[in-house]
């Protein structure tokens, strides 16, 4: 069971993006730039390197997204008022109604992919879920306090 409940996990995941980047692209965005958005409107004002932590990615793939992103007038730069230096990435009020886009998206897929579910199925499933993450972040968040 081992192997194949870590197969069949990744290809969910695997299957869930490519069918989200089908969705997105009729709006023009990808679920990477969707996922910078998203962020971002968590971490208003991070500068670009801690975005980069957060998602994960190298900072010079972060730079490039923002790049696009305030080409696409989505995100803007600003100035760090303590270090010149540092520039700090907010969202622009275009970002708003593409952010409810994307979500609306993303609520679709997740109807269509939880399909079949009750109510009570679809609530035991993110608990499990919610469950498994808490395990593997468990030791994440010792090392933190330990620091």
């Amino acid at each position: 069971m081992t192997d194949s409940l870590g197969f069949l996990i990744a290809d969910i995941s695997r299957l869930m993006r490519r069918r989200f980047d089908e969705r997105a692209r009729s709006l023009g965005t990808t679920r990477a730039q969707w996922r910078t958005l998203k962020m971002l409107e968590r971490n208003q004002g991070s500068n670009q390197g801690a975005l980069a932590e957060l998602l994960e990615i190298e900072p010079i793939t972060m730079g490039r997204m923002i790049d696009r992103l305030e080409e696409s007038g989505l995100v803007e730069r600003r100035r760090d008022p303590s270090d010149r230096r540092v520039w700090r990435i907010h969202l622009t009020e275009a970002a708003q109604p593409v952010l409810l886009q994307l979500r609306e998206i993303a609520d679709e897929l997740f109807d269509d992919v939880l399909t079949g579910l009750s109510a009570a199925d679809r609530t035991r499933l993110y608990q499990l879920l919610a469950a498994v993450h808490a395990n593997l972040t468990a030791d994440d968040i010792k090392e933190a306090a330990n620091g």
